[in-house]
Protein backbone atom coordinates (compact mmCIF):
# COMPACT_ATOMS: atom_id res chain seq x y z
CA UNK A 1 0.00 0.00 0.00
CA UNK A 2 1.53 3.36 -1.03
CA UNK A 3 2.46 5.38 1.75
CA UNK A 4 1.64 8.70 0.12
CA UNK A 5 -1.66 10.14 1.12
CA UNK A 6 -4.35 11.76 -1.68
CA UNK A 7 -4.74 14.96 -1.59
CA UNK A 8 -8.21 15.06 -0.21
CA UNK A 9 -6.85 13.27 2.92
CA UNK A 10 -4.35 15.89 4.01
CA UNK A 11 -5.58 17.40 6.98
CA UNK A 12 -5.99 21.08 6.49
CA UNK A 13 -2.89 23.11 8.65
CA UNK A 14 -3.57 24.40 11.95
CA UNK A 15 -5.37 27.44 11.84
CA UNK A 16 -7.32 27.12 8.63
CA UNK A 17 -10.20 27.40 9.87
CA UNK A 18 -9.23 30.96 11.56
CA UNK A 19 -8.42 32.66 8.53
CA UNK A 20 -11.67 31.47 6.48
CA UNK A 21 -13.18 34.84 6.98
CA UNK A 22 -10.31 36.89 5.82
CA UNK A 23 -9.42 37.36 2.06
CA UNK A 24 -8.69 34.61 0.10
CA UNK A 25 -5.76 34.66 -2.88
CA UNK A 26 -8.61 34.73 -5.87
CA UNK A 27 -10.31 37.23 -3.78
CA UNK A 28 -6.87 39.44 -3.26
CA UNK A 29 -5.67 39.30 -6.83
CA UNK A 30 -9.37 40.02 -7.78
CA UNK A 31 -9.64 42.98 -5.78
CA UNK A 32 -5.86 44.39 -7.03
CA UNK A 33 -6.58 44.12 -10.34
CA UNK A 34 -9.57 45.92 -10.12
CA UNK A 35 -8.09 48.50 -8.00
CA UNK A 36 -5.05 48.73 -10.55
CA UNK A 37 -7.52 48.98 -13.21
CA UNK A 38 -9.11 51.76 -11.62
CA UNK A 39 -6.28 53.92 -11.26
CA UNK A 40 -5.16 53.21 -14.99
CA UNK A 41 -8.36 54.34 -15.93
CA UNK A 42 -9.04 57.49 -13.45
CA UNK A 43 -4.85 58.06 -15.03
CA UNK A 44 -6.09 58.27 -18.13
CA UNK A 45 -9.33 60.19 -17.49
CA UNK A 46 -7.24 62.84 -15.44
CA UNK A 47 -4.75 62.97 -18.42
CA UNK A 48 -7.56 63.77 -20.95
CA UNK A 49 -8.83 66.64 -18.87
CA UNK A 50 -5.32 68.17 -18.17
CA UNK A 51 -4.96 67.75 -22.32
CA UNK A 52 -8.30 69.26 -22.53
CA UNK A 53 -7.39 71.81 -20.44
CA UNK A 54 -4.09 73.07 -21.71
CA UNK A 55 -6.06 72.98 -25.56
CA UNK A 56 -8.78 75.26 -23.91
CA UNK A 57 -6.27 77.48 -22.15
CA UNK A 58 -3.88 78.51 -25.72
CA UNK A 59 -2.36 81.51 -24.77
CA UNK A 60 -3.91 84.66 -27.25
CA UNK A 61 -3.05 87.93 -28.40
CA UNK A 62 -4.69 91.19 -30.12
CA UNK A 63 -3.48 92.13 -33.23
CA UNK A 64 -3.82 95.25 -35.05
CA UNK A 65 -2.88 95.93 -38.61
CA UNK A 66 -4.37 97.18 -42.21
CA UNK A 67 -5.47 94.83 -44.32
CA UNK A 68 -6.17 96.00 -47.35
CA UNK A 69 -6.66 100.00 -46.51
CA UNK A 70 -9.02 99.24 -43.61
CA UNK A 71 -7.96 98.85 -40.37
CA UNK A 72 -8.60 95.49 -38.41
CA UNK A 73 -8.72 94.45 -34.53
CA UNK A 74 -8.03 90.67 -34.00
CA UNK A 75 -7.45 87.96 -31.28
CA UNK A 76 -5.78 85.11 -32.69
CA UNK A 77 -4.34 82.25 -31.21
CA UNK A 78 -0.59 82.97 -30.63
CA UNK A 79 0.07 80.10 -33.18
CA UNK A 80 -2.27 81.63 -35.76
CA UNK A 81 -0.57 82.36 -39.35
CA UNK A 82 -1.01 85.29 -41.73
CA UNK A 83 -2.62 83.22 -43.69
CA UNK A 84 -5.21 81.89 -41.32
CA UNK A 85 -5.61 85.33 -40.23
CA UNK A 86 -7.03 86.45 -43.16
CA UNK A 87 -8.95 83.23 -44.43
CA UNK A 88 -10.15 81.83 -41.32
CA UNK A 89 -10.67 85.13 -39.62
CA UNK A 90 -11.31 88.41 -42.10
CA UNK A 91 -13.10 86.09 -44.55
CA UNK A 92 -10.22 86.80 -47.32
CA UNK A 93 -9.69 83.55 -48.77
CA UNK A 94 -8.21 84.82 -52.43
CA UNK A 95 -4.64 83.88 -50.84
CA UNK A 96 -4.79 79.92 -50.77
CA UNK A 97 -3.52 77.41 -48.90
CA UNK A 98 -1.36 75.20 -51.05
CA UNK A 99 1.53 73.36 -49.17
CA UNK A 100 1.12 75.51 -46.16
CA UNK A 101 5.27 75.64 -45.73
CA UNK A 102 6.50 78.38 -47.41
CA UNK A 103 7.33 75.76 -50.62
CA UNK A 104 4.95 76.81 -53.35
CA UNK A 105 3.86 80.64 -53.02
CA UNK A 106 0.17 80.14 -53.48
CA UNK A 107 -0.10 82.16 -49.99
CA UNK A 108 2.08 85.24 -50.80
CA UNK A 109 0.99 88.41 -50.32
CA UNK A 110 2.73 91.98 -49.67
CA UNK A 111 3.55 93.00 -46.34
CA UNK A 112 4.58 96.31 -45.68
CA UNK A 113 5.49 96.38 -49.58
CA UNK A 114 7.32 93.50 -49.78
CA UNK A 115 6.38 90.06 -50.62
CA UNK A 116 6.26 87.34 -48.16
CA UNK A 117 5.00 83.89 -47.48
CA UNK A 118 1.48 84.33 -45.06
CA UNK A 119 2.10 80.36 -43.84
CA UNK A 120 5.28 81.04 -42.43
CA UNK A 121 4.60 84.54 -40.99
CA UNK A 122 2.99 84.77 -37.66
CA UNK A 123 0.03 86.78 -37.27
CA UNK A 124 0.80 88.22 -33.42
CA UNK A 125 4.38 89.41 -34.96
CA UNK A 126 2.49 92.13 -37.27
CA UNK A 127 1.31 94.92 -34.71
CA UNK A 128 0.84 97.84 -36.92
CA UNK A 129 1.87 96.02 -40.68
CA UNK A 130 0.00 97.00 -43.51
CA UNK A 131 -0.71 94.07 -45.56
CA UNK A 132 -2.58 93.71 -49.48
CA UNK A 133 -3.56 90.55 -50.69
CA UNK A 134 -5.42 89.80 -54.38
CA UNK A 135 -8.89 91.41 -53.08
CA UNK A 136 -6.91 94.98 -52.66
CA UNK A 137 -5.15 95.04 -55.82
CA UNK A 138 -7.96 96.37 -57.83
CA UNK A 139 -9.60 99.66 -57.53
CA UNK A 140 -13.67 99.26 -57.84
CA UNK A 141 -14.12 97.23 -60.91
CA UNK A 142 -10.34 98.38 -62.12
CA UNK A 143 -8.28 95.83 -62.24
CA UNK A 144 -4.55 96.08 -61.22
CA UNK A 145 -2.53 96.04 -64.47
CA UNK A 146 -0.78 92.94 -63.64
CA UNK A 147 -4.41 91.51 -63.13
CA UNK A 148 -5.41 92.78 -66.98
CA UNK A 149 -1.82 91.37 -68.10
CA UNK A 150 -2.77 88.03 -66.92
CA UNK A 151 -5.87 87.90 -68.68
CA UNK A 152 -4.59 89.45 -71.71
CA UNK A 153 -1.58 87.04 -71.70
CA UNK A 154 -4.03 83.93 -70.79
CA UNK A 155 -1.90 83.19 -67.85
CA UNK A 156 -3.09 80.69 -66.02
CA UNK A 157 -4.91 77.41 -66.07
CA UNK A 158 -6.82 76.13 -63.12
CA UNK A 159 -5.98 79.47 -61.28
CA UNK A 160 -5.53 78.24 -57.77
CA UNK A 161 -1.89 80.08 -57.44
CA UNK A 162 -2.48 82.94 -59.72
CA UNK A 163 -3.22 84.86 -56.44
CA UNK A 164 -0.15 84.45 -55.32
CA UNK A 165 1.80 85.13 -58.47
CA UNK A 166 0.22 88.11 -58.78
CA UNK A 167 1.50 89.40 -55.47
CA UNK A 168 4.74 88.09 -55.94
CA UNK A 169 4.94 89.53 -59.83
CA UNK A 170 3.49 93.11 -58.28
CA UNK A 171 6.60 92.26 -55.29
CA UNK A 172 9.03 91.70 -58.14
CA UNK A 173 8.12 94.83 -60.55
CA UNK A 174 8.32 97.30 -57.18
CA UNK A 175 12.11 95.58 -56.76
CA UNK A 176 12.91 96.48 -60.51
CA UNK A 177 14.00 92.47 -60.96
CA UNK A 178 11.93 92.78 -64.22
CA UNK A 179 15.23 93.58 -66.51
CA UNK A 180 14.57 90.65 -68.52
CA UNK A 181 12.79 87.11 -68.56
CA UNK A 182 15.64 85.19 -67.06
CA UNK A 183 15.95 87.61 -64.05
CA UNK A 184 11.54 87.46 -63.49
CA UNK A 185 12.04 83.62 -63.79
CA UNK A 186 14.87 84.13 -60.82
CA UNK A 187 12.94 86.23 -58.74
CA UNK A 188 9.59 84.36 -59.07
CA UNK A 189 10.98 81.00 -58.63
CA UNK A 190 9.38 80.37 -55.14
CA UNK A 191 5.99 80.78 -56.95
CA UNK A 192 5.24 77.11 -58.19
CA UNK A 193 2.45 76.83 -61.01
CA UNK A 194 1.57 73.00 -61.34
CA UNK A 195 -0.11 73.92 -64.82
CA UNK A 196 2.97 74.79 -66.47
CA UNK A 197 2.20 78.32 -66.95
CA UNK A 198 5.41 80.36 -66.49
CA UNK A 199 5.94 81.59 -70.06
CA UNK A 200 2.63 83.39 -70.42
CA UNK A 201 2.88 84.45 -66.45
CA UNK A 202 6.61 85.69 -67.18
CA UNK A 203 5.21 88.05 -70.58
CA UNK A 204 2.52 89.42 -68.53
CA UNK A 205 5.01 90.30 -65.80
CA UNK A 206 6.84 91.92 -68.72
CA UNK A 207 3.92 93.93 -69.88
CA UNK A 208 3.48 95.63 -66.55
CA UNK A 209 6.25 96.34 -66.33
CA UNK A 210 6.60 98.19 -69.77
CA UNK A 211 8.42 95.14 -71.49
CA UNK A 212 6.20 95.15 -74.69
Amino acid sequence: MSSELSESAVPPPTGASESTSGPSRRTFIATSAAVGGAAVAGGAFLADVGEATAAGAAPSSEVSLTVNGISRTVTVDNRTSLLDLLREHLDLTGSKKGCNAGACGACTVLLDGRRVNACLTLAVRLEGAEVTTIEGLAKGDELHPLQQAFIDEDAFQCGYCTPGQILSGVGCIQEGHTDSPEEIREWMSGNICRCGCYVKIVRAVEQTAGRK
